[in-house]
């Protein structure tokens, strides 16, 4: 692109590529600070949260705890009860809630907000243009939020089975007896769950020593636990090696710890190690922009690419987190950061960033953990709230889980809480909103709860951590005066 070109006035203020969770909340951003916004998008609106990702999971998950609640039912009083139901009428249910969400996502509502949407594949140029369908856009800012796709291992003969992932099998009609997940992280055992409920047999093979290995080992056993109970067969230290097919039975050679190998018979497989960045094949390596060691696009505390400062990237594509509401987090940052650069950026804010994976118990996080404060030689005291003390999860028969918190030692500062059990991510909020904001356990602890709910259990673990911090000397002298004044 020569310079006179470069000079010249650009079509758009800003066009995003990719219109899942990142994208849709930067050309929002941009629309209602009365930028000229573009938004291309190849496949769906709403990308894979919508669609295969944050909306279907939870659609099915919610059909499965239903049918938890039914096999549990004297558990409630009740003498008997039972559901007669459709594998394919559940997966059809799944697909009507993502049609109710759709409108929020859609094409009609964004062209309402001023946004010109294109649909097809974006290809950069250069630094100021993007071809989509043959044309040629000219814009002074470019945001990347192609997302991701599900990464898939190098296990032998894996080609030669239909192997499902989190995009694909949302297409199932017919349940799978004999389900074999790859797999032990957050989707691997949302999906794990949520499919043993509705009636597969699942194995859930992970290659580290735990299922859901970023979270603290008490967390993880819970859940894991949780899991054996209602007939997951969870296969941890073990390694999927090679499919085999014989005699019209397909079988997953996995390797033990000791070397060992076994074969595992199953119908369908579910293959669940993660997610790689969609950060290739659309013009950003051709023109310098440099992809870190994951794959995804390197930016600075901007969210900018360091060889074009006028083009961002946030999401999956960007990382480090692969969460929606950190993707829409990054969006602001990189809208307001591309719109008004270089007279006013902002850094993005990383500080407190929580996340929920919905197994049930469910387990939210939000800052350090017990490992990450080891790992990074952060001193603390552990404050822990046993849930199946709270009335409210007596009285629902959900009195399971805990509320971890850590502090530094003799000090309210909320270095981070772990939450297992019902709701977890809706009782995190409160202590989000507490970090982010300065706000410490005496604060909590002095805050009215409403009785009975489930999130009084944030209030006594405040309630644990001050007695655990009690001034004696000063209740010594308290003893005293009332002793006086008797």
């Amino acid at each position: 692109m020569h310079r006179g070109a470069e000079m010249a006035k650009k079509d758009y203020n800003l066009i995003v590529i990719g219109g899942g969770s990142a994208g849709l909340v930067s050309a929002y951003i941009g629309s209602v600070l009365k930028a000229k916004v573009a938004l291309i998008e190849k496949h769906k609106m709403g990308g894979d949260c919508l669609n295969t990702g944050c909306v279907p999971s939870k659609a099915l998950l919610r059909s499965g705890k239903i049918l938890s609640y039914i096999k549990r039912h004297q558990l409630y009083g009740l003498k008997s009860a039972s559901a007669e139901f459709d594998f394919a009428d559940i997966m059809e249910r799944v697909q009507n809630v993502i049609q109710k969400v759709e409108p929020h996502d859609s094409i009609e509502r964004y062209t309402r907000l001023g946004v010109d949407c294109y649909t097809g594949a974006a290809k950069l140029l250069s630094p100021h243009e993007v071809e989509v369908d043959g044309k040629t856009l000219t814009t002074q800012n470019i945001i990347i939020a192609t997302g991701a796709t599900p990464a898939v291992p190098p296990i032998g003969g894996l080609d030669q089975v239909d192997a499902l992932t989190s995009d694909t099998l949302w297409s199932l009609r017919e349940l799978p007896n004999r389900l074999l997940i790859a797999g032990g992280g957050p989707i691997g055992s949302e999906l794990a769950q949520a499919f043993v409920r509705v009636g597969s047999q699942v194995t859930q093979v992970e290659m580290g020593p735990e299922i859901l290995s970023r979270e603290d080992e008490d967390v993880s056993r819970t859940v894991r636990q949780k899991f054996v109970s209602e007939g997951i067969d969870v296969r941890v230290n073990t390694k999927c090696k090679e499919v085999i097919k014989e005699d019209g039975r397909t079988f997953m050679r996995v390797e033990k710890q000791d070397g060992t190998t076994e074969d595992i018979e199953f119908d369908r497989i579910l293959v669940a190690v993660g997610r790689a960045a969609n950060a290739k094949g659309f013009g950003l390596e051709e023109i310098g922009v440099k992809l870190g060691d994951r794959g995804t696009v390197e930016v600075d505390e901007y969210l900018r690419t360091p060889a074009h400062k006028n083009i961002y990237a946030c999401g999956d594509v960007a990382g480090p987190y692969q969460f929606t509401h950190t993707a829409a987090h990054q969006a602001w940052f990189c809208a307001v950061n591309a719109l008004f650069s270089p007279f006013k950026k902002f850094k993005v804010d990383y500080s407190v960033v929580p996340w929920c994976t919905f197994t049930d118990p469910e387990v939210a996080r939000a800052g350090l953990n017990e490992m990450e404060a080891k790992e990074q030689n952060i001193p603390y005291e552990v404050t822990t709230y046993g849930i199946d003390d709270l009335d409210r999860a007596i009285a629902d028969s959900e009195d399971h889980g805990f509320v971890k918190v850590l502090t530094p030692p003799g000090k309210d500062k909320i270095l981070g809480v772990t939450i297992v059990g019902f709701h977890a991510g809706d009782l995190i909020a409160e202590y989000v909103l507490a970090m982010k904001h300065g706000l410490g356990l005496n604060k909590i602890l002095s805050t009215i709860h409403i009785y009975p709910t489930m999130a009084e259990a944030n209030k006594f673990a405040a309630g644990v951590w001050k007695k655990n911090n009690a001034p004696e000397g000063l209740l010594k002298w308290v003893q005293k005066f009332h002793n006086w004044r008797r």
